[in-house]
């Protein structure tokens, strides 16, 4: 069956052309495993050296991003007695545009580790503890603060 083929259930002769090349094709392919394997060893070496360049330049831009956002970030520190801003963070079905997100001042009472701060409403006395990142300084002369 070497110099024959089947093709749709009938025998074909191949050129002796095609069959010299295709034995050609496949004693070099015998005879050159041993390079075709050292070959596709540097290919992988290779792709694996692209990966870990990939990854390490991945940590950098990671490393310059979170920099670039901590710079950002502006610390709040807060003392009893101090009149503060609090963010209304409350559910608005129907919200306006130009309505204040701050509410009224309130008064520092205490301030906690971590960020936590007990605050006093000054209309009716009631305190409570909220995060400090929902607070924000109060200035004399400024009615309402819009951020």
């Amino acid at each position: 069956m070497s110099l024959y083929r089947i093709v749709f259930r009938k025998l074909c002769h191949l050129p002796v052309e095609l069959e010299h090349w295709s034995l050609w094709a496949i004693k070099k392919f015998n005879f050159d495993m041993a390079k075709s394997g050292d070959h596709r060893k540097l290919q992988l070496n290779e792709l694996e050296k692209l990966r870990n360049d990939a990854y390490e330049s991945f940590k950098i831009y990671k490393a310059r991003t979170n920099a670039f956002h901590d710079k950002h970030i502006s610390c709040k520190s807060f003392e009893p007695h101090q009149k503060v801003w609090l963010f209304n963070a409350t559910l608005q079905l129907f919200p306006v545009k130009l309505l204040s997100w701050w509410d009224d001042p309130y008064k520092v009472i205490e301030v906690f580790p971590h960020g936590a701060v007990e605050i006093k409403n000054p209309q009716d006395g009631t305190t409570f503890k909220v995060n400090g990142q929902r607070l924000k300084h109060y200035v004399d002369g400024i009615e309402r603060g819009d951020d």
